[in-house]
């Protein structure tokens, strides 16, 4: 029965993604123990933040079946989601290079790089509300958000575009560290991607295997945001 064979192959993502937990949530233990061995006081909370925020995710996993995959608990499990990798991205970046904070001369840099940042944040947050619109909210009999989905999608577009604009003026300010532009055009590159592989799923009928590479470029895409960011903000040591 081709139901039956739906509830088998979600039975399995399921129990990966349990066993992807675990693994994920003792190498957060791990990296706690290496941060206190190594003295690093300025590693510490971020090396927390990993075990609570998995320690997090499993509490919103009982609320969003509570609520019979309501796409508002399912997204809110990728926004937490985008938090801990930003959270992971600054330990990572901190752990391997050292930098301390920029000067205030930089106030004008600064402002944009959180304008940009902040933009790319509403860009998927507002992407959520896209998905909860549409067919994979969560489960083929789950609730979807009652808004119109083409209207969602025009206002995540106009952000996107919005993100675009703002990166190439941002790219080609003249008083900037060659770390941010590489990040910016890195950014760019993945942001251009990204959109081609979302509009590309838009027209297609969101497939599955599309709306899994969208979701993953996403991830990559906060990424090079967060890095944009982080090489602003602070400077080598």
């Amino acid at each position: 029965m081709p139901h039956q064979a739906e509830g088998q192959l979600h039975a399995w993502i399921e129990f990966g993604n349990r066993l992807l937990t675990f693994a994920l949530f003792f190498a957060a233990v791990a990296t706690i123990i290496a941060v206190f061995r190594s003295r690093r006081r300025d590693l510490r909370f971020l090396a927390l933040t990993q075990v609570l925020g998995i320690l997090a995710q499993g509490v919103l996993g009982g609320i969003t079946v509570l609520t019979n995959l309501n796409p508002l608990a399912v997204a809110s499990h990728f926004i937490l989601s985008i938090f801990l990798v930003a959270a992971a991205t600054s330990l990572h970046s901190r752990r391997h290079h050292p930098f301390v904070r920029t000067s205030s001369s930089h106030v004008g840099i600064s402002q944009l790089s959180l304008v940009h940042v902040v933009i790319a944040f509403a860009v998927i947050a507002v992407g959520t509300l896209v998905t909860g619109s549409g067919p994979h909210a969560g489960d083929i009999d789950a609730p979807r958000l009652k808004l119109n989905i083409q209207h969602v999608a025009y206002v995540h577009g106009g952000l996107v575009l919005a993100l675009l604009l703002i990166t190439i003026l941002f790219y080609f300010r003249g008083d900037q560290r060659y770390e941010t532009k590489r990040w910016l055009a890195i950014f760019f590159t993945l942001s251009l991607a990204q959109g081609a592989i979302g509009y590309i799923q838009y027209i297609q009928g969101v497939p599955e295997l599309l709306v899994g590479t969208h979701l993953l470029g996403s991830s990559l895409v906060w990424i090079a945001a967060w890095r944009v960011r982080l090489s602003v903000v602070r400077k080598p040591a």
